[in-house]
């Protein structure tokens, strides 16, 4: 069984992702074709980037990823094949997959450019339909990554900068919202071993997320932990700081959009609860 999945800002209103399932399939009948999601923010990069890191381990080696976030279609940015912890990732070269090749995992990397393999008739506008959707099929058919193109290294690769959360000159956590779920939850880019280490430092340690003008102090396990209604700063499936409210949006109760700030302090014996 061939595992194909799609990671896209196209939403759901066009023709474009079932277009990219009909050229997957026409190549490759019996290929399984899995939607991440398509709801990615227009053009942005970085949540992607942080969607396919968290949702790849969740899949069977093999699995084909078509990550489809391109705001350069079209130009001379090129598109990479990489083979990474036993799965394939097909990608512009954009940053999107910063995460992934920041990890030491022996990645192999690919420059996408060998035709033969692209439909036809490539658009200057619709390269998931054109190019992604034939090579990903071709590649769960058996051919080599090889055979795309020409091999390159992480020198030539374009990465993003400044993905991470970083520690200011007084010790705390900088972050930023990366995304918003349905819920209106607010996923950001702190992670948990982040917060673990901060927690090393501080007996009695308790944390203070700082985000909109608000404070929320302390960490709970669930959303269900605090009262209806009320913030809650907890680790999220993700494994990364999210800032919820419980039955609520935290995104509406906080006015707060994607690339805000998020400032989490460690302070030593504080014995206040979640507000």
């Amino acid at each position: 069984m061939s595992i194909i999945t799609l990671l896209t800002d196209f939403g759901a209103d066009d023709e474009y992702v079932g277009l990219m399932k009909g050229v997957v399939l026409t190549i490759n009948p019996d290929a399984t074709i899995i939607d991440i999601t398509h709801h990615i923010g227009p053009q942005d990069i970085v949540q992607a980037a942080y969607t396919i890191n968290s949702t790849y381990p969740y899949f069977p080696a093999g699995t084909i990823h078509l990550i489809v976030v391109d705001p350069g279609v079209g130009t001379e940015r090129a598109i990479l094949a990489v083979k990474a912890n036993h799965q394939i990732f097909l990608a512009p070269d954009n940053g999107v997959l910063t995460l992934l090749l920041n990890e030491d995992n022996g990645a192999s990397i690919i420059r996408v450019t060998n035709s033969n393999y692209f439909l036809n008739s490539v658009s200057h506008t619709f390269h998931g339909r054109d190019i992604f959707s034939p090579v990903g099929a071709h590649i769960s058919r058996g051919v080599n990554l090889k055979a795309l193109g020409t091999e390159t290294d992480l020198s030539h690769v374009v990465r993003l900068k400044d993905l991470h959360a970083q520690i200011d000159q007084n010790g705390a956590l900088i972050g930023r919202v990366v995304s918003i779920d349905n819920f209106g939850n607010l996923i950001t880019n702190i992670d948990a071993g982040m917060l673990a280490h901060s927690h090393k430092t501080s007996s009695a340690a308790i944390t203070r997320v700082s985000i909109g003008g608000h404070v929320v102090n302390g960490l709970s396990t669930t959303y269900g932990n605090v009262d209806s209604n009320t913030p809650a700063a907890l680790i999220g499936s993700r494994g990364y700081l999210e800032i919820a409210v419980n039955g609520g949006s935290a995104a509406q109760y906080f006015n707060i959009s994607k690339g805000d700030v998020v400032q989490v302090k460690v302070k030593s014996g504080y014995k206040g609860r979640p507000e």
